[in-house]
């Protein structure tokens, strides 16, 4: 597994794996793909930076962190439905928090999101 900074030109990409989030935590949030594609690139144009997780060779989930505040915020945080429950989530996000020189990460989760709560 690897990380791989994200840059503008993946926000469509970023932006149809944050539907799949959306959906899989239930979120009532009603934006369409081209909205989550311009908040998307809102978010990356100023204190968020997002990071693939790649396995294989192919993205398997990604991570939006926000740097500029301490800990660090951890606003979204997805595995691809077809790579999970073989540990990427974990490895990635352990990862991700030695790549950012971080040991503390302030998450916040949906209280009915269960298998988030569980990870």
């Amino acid at each position: 597994m690897s990380i791989e900074p994200c840059t503008l030109t993946d926000c469509p990409a970023l932006a149809v794996l944050n539907k799949q989030l959306i959906e899989d935590e239930r979120h009532d949030n009603p934006m369409t793909i081209v909205e989550l594609e311009e908040r998307m690139r809102g978010f990356l144009t100023g204190p968020y930076r997002a990071y693939y997780c790649i396995v294989d060779g192919s993205v398997a989930g990604y991570a939006l962190v926000k740097t500029d505040v301490r800990p660090i915020y951890l606003r979204q945080f997805f595995i691809c439905r077809d790579v999970r429950r073989k540990g990427h989530g974990k490895t990635f996000f352990h990862a991700l928090l030695e790549r950012l020189d971080e040991r503390i990460v302030d998450i916040e989760v949906l209280e009915w999101n269960e298998p988030a709560i569980r990870f």
